[in-house]
């Protein structure tokens, strides 16, 4: 595991990206096979075989649809959906997604988790949402409405940020996208059990490390403005290749702190005053 508390990370993956717009999720093409990268990464993670520094050229997914044809096969193999990650690079930029298994989220205002698992540790502070009702894939897009009646608890999160390539960073676009966008864990902490009125034009966060803070805005502080937008997109568009969205899944929505590099050791804080917080503590 590698680190350094003076490192200071924009972001992981493409969801602070604008080089990778995903408005409509359309199939890959018959001609794209996503098991061999998909084999790669899952070897990657088990330690079964060495971590590449980017899936080679050939089985490189090189569009959206590819990139999340290979997250689908990862996710699948490696169990039971939990949670997911969505965010964007501006209010109006198109979001993007990753499907996060069981194994990954971790719910409990206290969580400690050990360093050895991660090859990277970048932590980011999240406002993470809770469905509460099924939302299968459907002809008819769903309304913000419908939308936001299916969500219920709001509660802050760390999203931990890591990597299944030998080095963090320099990899295509695309593979990071595929490497469920560069996602390690999610802790979901305390919060409030109606998330409906919060407005995050107004909402401070802060970002503490071993007791000292690293980021903290006043009000703001997530690129993607309203999340709702995130949503509406995730149940119309992003989830419905893996089944939708279902109750009891967690759905974190962007770093309003941008991605600071921390070890083992180490204990992050993430707390949104009104809202909640959340505790990791790296063993």
């Amino acid at each position: 595991m590698q680190g350094s508390h003076n490192l200071r990370w924009p972001g992981c993956g493409l969801l602070h990206s604008n080089t990778c717009p995903v408005d409509t999720l359309m199939p890959p093409t018959a001609d794209f096979d996503p098991r061999p990268a998909a084999d790669l990464l899952a070897a990657a993670r088990t330690g079964s075989a060495a971590r590449p520094m980017d899936i080679p050229a050939a089985l490189r997914p090189s569009n959206a649809a590819q990139a999340y044809a290979v997250q689908d096969r990862v996710v699948r193999e490696r169990g039971e959906i939990a949670g997911w990650k969505v965010g964007a690079a501006g209010p109006d930029a198109a979001p993007a997604r990753a499907a996060l298994t069981q194994d990954s989220v971790h719910v409990g205002e206290a969580v400690r988790l050990p360093a050895a698992r991660f090859l990277v540790i970048g932590v980011e502070a999240e406002l993470v949402f809770q469905c509460i009702a099924d939302l299968p894939p459907r002809d008819v897009p769903y309304t913000p409405g419908e939308v936001l009646g299916a969500f219920g608890s709001v509660r802050a999160g760390i999203e931990v940020c890591d990597t299944r390539f030998a080095a963090w960073g320099g990899q295509d676009a695309w593979s990071r996208l595929a490497d469920q966008a560069c996602h390690g864990a999610l802790v979901v902490g305390s919060g409030l059990d109606d998330g409906t009125a919060i407005d995050v034009t107004r909402q401070p966060v802060r970002l503490e490390v071993n007791g000292g803070t690293v980021v903290s805005h006043e009000a703001g502080g997530n690129p993607a403005g309203e999340p709702l937008r995130l949503l509406v997109w995730l149940a119309n568009e992003g989830a419905r290749s893996l089944g939708g969205l279902r109750a009891g899944q967690w759905v974190t929505t962007g770093s309003w702190t941008g991605t600071p590099m921390v070890m083992q050791g180490d204990g992050v804080v993430a707390e949104f005053p009104g809202i909640g917080r959340a505790q990791l503590w790296l063993d």
